[in-house]
């Protein structure tokens, strides 16, 4: 009796599910903006038919056969676009001005990072951004894996995840450090070096969950804590080829020229921040198709918690420079990603980084661009970062028009993530 009562049970239990399964895939949504943005260009008088989790059709209003039980969602004023993608986040920090880096890592528990990381990813969701690629859990091991596996089974909010996990380092680089040489402290990262440390280090980050390989390839242990190249390039190389044989890509954190042109030469997929890249290592990196992740909200963020004060004083020289570098890579063609390092600011204000990429001279429409469909592509998102027929529905709409002001984009309404609105 009780066996058949289990198995009446499992029965039951999996027809309905079978049943929801079945009414979310034929549930319809038609969503009625003033605008569409797909990714490439903007469009008005567009409609967008969503079927489930996908795009079911996109067009003008004439052409979209919605059927009669669709929910219609009028979004007056608004525009729709692609849920933006963030190409340099770092959920388990949160800004330096709270708390700095090293005592994030050194006092605070994995408990309490974790708990703060749930936090950072539903306020990233529900600014817009529907995907992450999360660069390094910065002392936290491979806690983001887990919290990837969260999100995907639905038990917090959050965005899609590409995660790094520990990311790698070169032995005695990164920090935190000490004066006291017997002192061991924990890592930021993880520590390898040569062919059988690299190897090892990035199979068993590999193994623990990581989407994508990170690497410092240069960090700040020159003499008087300058910047220098971290590995050689063979190391680089080594890292490319092993981490690509199993689909994967590497990117690099690199501030210096020669950091960049190892990397570059490497054939590694995304350089990190690029202070001191130049019109030759911009060039290098065009032709050997490596994209470029400027990171400019952290430069930003950090000169005003050492006190600069925006609007007012004048630009500190680094932030000078930086507007330089950008400049010389938006003439030498290189790939912009869209990543602002946010973690050294504030989770949620990830729009940051677009308003300042449009005010260091990039067009709004190519900023967009870079947080959508670029950062799809660079990724290897398939089916996101565009409005098209048959990828998956990750989609925003937001007040105003931001390919006339980028500042719209703080202006987000809905947010739809994976055909399910999660903010309206």
């Amino acid at each position: 009796m009780r066996k058949t009562a289990l198995s009446l049970l499992f029965i039951i239990l999996f027809t309905n599910s079978l049943l929801a399964q079945k009414q979310r895939t034929d549930t319809y949504t038609l969503l009625k903006p003033d605008r569409v943005f797909d990714g490439q260009q903007l469009h008005t008088n567009w409609q967008v038919l969503v079927k489930g989790n996908h795009i079911e059709a996109a067009g003008p209003a004439s052409s979209i056969q919605a059927p009669a039980d669709a929910k219609t969602i009028d979004l007056k004023g608004m525009t729709l676009m692609p849920g933006m993608i963030e190409g340099h986040s770092h959920l388990f920090l949160h800004p330096y001005n709270e708390v700095s880096w090293n005592d994030q890592v050194l006092t605070e528990s994995r408990a309490e990072r974790t708990a703060r990381a749930v936090n950072h990813a539903r306020e990233t969701l529900m600014a817009g951004f529907t995907s992450v690629r999360d660069l390094g859990t910065e002392g936290a091991a491979y806690d983001d894996a887990g919290l990837k596996q969260a999100i995907n089974k639905g038990i917090i909010l959050g965005p899609r995840m590409q995660v790094a996990t520990r990311a790698i380092v070169a032995t005695g680089s990164y920090g935190p450090k000490s004066s006291v040489a017997e002192t061991t402290l924990p890592q930021g990262a993880e520590e390898a070096d040569g062919v059988d440390g690299l190897t090892r280090a990035i199979r068993s980050q590999i193994g623990h969950g990581a989407d994508v390989i990170k690497l410092y390839a240069d960090y700040r242990w020159g003499a008087n804590n300058t910047a220098a190249p971290t590995f050689t390039l063979d190391e680089l190389k080594l890292a490319v080829q092993v981490a690509g044989s199993s689909g994967r890509f590497v990117v690099v954190h690199s501030s210096t020229e020669e950091g960049m042109r190892r990397a570059t030469l490497a054939g590694v997929r995304t350089i990190e921040h690029g202070d001191a890249g130049t019109p030759t290592v911009f060039k290098l990196m065009k032709e050997h198709n490596v994209a470029f992740c400027p990171t400019l909200a952290a430069g930003e963020a950090i000169a005003m918690y050492s006190g600069w004060k925006k609007g007012t004083d004048p630009e500190p020289q680094r932030l000078k420079d930086k507007r330089t570098t950008f400049t010389q890579a938006l003439k030498a063609g290189v790939t912009i990603c869209f990543g602002g390092d946010v973690g050294v600011f504030t989770h949620g204000d990830n729009a940051r980084e677009l308003l300042l990429m449009v005010d260091y001279g990039m067009k709004p429409i190519a900023a967009l661009q870079s947080a959508t469909a670029i950062n799809a592509d660079v990724f290897g998102l398939r089916n996101l970062g565009n409005v098209k027929a048959g990828y998956l529905a990750d989609l925003i709409a937001m007040e105003g028009n931001p390919v006339e002001d980028i500042k719209a984009v703080k202006a987000v309404r809905l947010v739809m993530k994976d055909g399910v609105i999660v903010k309206e």
